[in-house]
């Protein structure tokens, strides 16, 4: 996998990865309906809006033929409070078939790398509960669970709960560059 930044090229790619990663990520925890009904064309649209606007930095990792296999987003912490060095990972969607193939963790140690290099000091991100998997690799990856971090909220006619992770980002604890 190839690491570096999408084009406007890359937003059908793009959509097709979050569609179909929010669709076997999140099932069982979301609708079936409501996940079978994502449009990847809304979700271009979306992408398009998302890359124009320029308020977050985004990843891609590439496969072998150039196509967009993951993606990761991260920008300013957008929690009420935050000190000003905190940043947030915004997004991070891999298409199923290259789950535990690397292009998670490739994408994680270019946007912590690429923070501590701007001189953020830590790093937040938000979590379904029950996205076991998901909070498994941000373990892995250093993210600890904020006590009393939680967010309650509807998606797609369902209630759920989102858990909030944080992460420092000193050398002590600094995955290595990426490649």
């Amino acid at each position: 996998m190839r690491i570096d930044t999408p084009t406007e090229a890359d937003i059908p790619d793009l959509a097709r990865v979050h569609v179909q990663s929010w669709q076997a990520a999140y099932a069982g925890l979301l609708d079936a309906a409501y996940l079978a009904g994502l449009s990847v064309q809304e979700r271009m649209l979306s992408w398009q809006r998302i890359l124009a606007a320029g308020e977050s930095s985004t990843w891609v990792a590439r496969d072998e033929a150039g196509r967009v296999q993951a993606f990761l987003s991260h920008g300013p912490c957008r929690d009420r409070g935050a000190p000003p060095d905190r940043a947030e990972i915004w997004a991070l969607y891999a298409h199923p078939d290259v789950w535990g193939r690397g292009a998670g963790r490739r994408l994680m140690d270019c946007a912590l790398h690429t923070l501590r290099m701007q001189g953020m000091a830590s790093v937040s991100l938000w979590v379904l509960r029950g996205n076991r998997r998901g909070i498994r690799f941000y373990e892995a990856a250093g993210f600890a669970e904020v006590p009393g971090g939680v967010q309650r909220f509807e998606l797609g006619g369902r209630p759920v709960e989102e858990l909030a992770m944080l992460r420092f980002l000193t050398e002590a604890s600094s995955p290595s560059q990426p490649r």
